[in-house]
């Protein structure tokens, strides 16, 4: 199993602390949020990540060459960084070679939340908070009929239950051509402001997608500058 980390973008709504640094370079109690997901990933037995970088990609290609944690990084790139995530997912999809999770870079989170997702039972799965309720910006895991229908933030008129989504995705290797056709059918119309999230809408019909509830352990993703306050405040403690 491997590990695709996407941190091509340029985090605008981050500005005042991304126009010096990449979101995933954000450091929290002294260490970046980069650092901590190497570590994590080792901590369960992943040692393989290929990162998509684009916008200052210099520093954290020098990050990684500094100190990889003891994962084998390869570097994917994002020239297109400015456009939405489905880009970054696109490029690389030539990596969904073997078992993977597909991760964000944005997230402070307990290494337990990774070590339910890579022990799932679910051979696709996604992580749920289900103690979250969507109020704006929240992308919600949808699941209806024991299987994840979308991965959004605007929600279908019907569905069983649902809850955040952390944004860290498992895909079985022999279930990518799945997630390559899904993000083909927006590539072709070059819809690229999209988020990768809603381009998996013909992945979650074609392939059963499970989940794993989290909700209880410590974890933000890290959108605006007040994230940065609550993840020293409220989630760095309880890792």
């Amino acid at each position: 199993m491997k590990a695709v980390i996407l941190a091509a973008g340029v985090g605008k709504r981050l500005w005042q602390i991304t126009q010096h640094r990449p979101k995933c370079l954000i450091e929290i109690g002294g260490q970046t949020l980069l650092h901590r997901y190497l570590t994590s990933l080792r901590s369960v037995g992943i040692h393989c990540a290929d990162i998509v970088v684009g916008y200052k990609q210099e520093m954290i290609r020098a990050a990684v060459a500094a100190n990889s944690c003891g994962v084998r990084v390869n570097f994917l790139v994002n020239e297109q960084f400015h456009r939405g995530s489905i880009s970054s997912l696109w490029i690389a999809r030539t990596a969904l070679d073997d078992d993977a999770i597909v991760m964000d870079a944005d997230v402070l989170f307990h290494q337990e939340i990774l070590r339910r997702l890579v022990q799932s039972p679910d051979e696709n799965a996604l992580l749920m908070d289900d103690t979250v309720k969507q109020t704006g910006e929240e992308c919600m895991v949808v699941v209806e009929g024991g299987r994840v229908i979308a991965l959004t933030k605007t929600m279908p008129l019907h569905y069983d239950y649902a809850g955040e989504g952390v944004g860290f995705l498992k895909v079985r290797q022999a279930d990518a051509s799945h997630v390559v056709a899904s993000l083909k059918t927006h590539a072709d119309r070059e819809a690229w402001q999209m988020e990768y999230e809603d381009a998996l809408v013909g992945f979650f019909r074609d392939v059963k997608v499970g989940h794993e509830k989290i909700g209880g352990l410590p974890w933000t993703e890290i959108d605006f500058v007040e994230d940065v306050t609550k993840a020293e405040r409220d989630v760095l403690p309880k890792l």
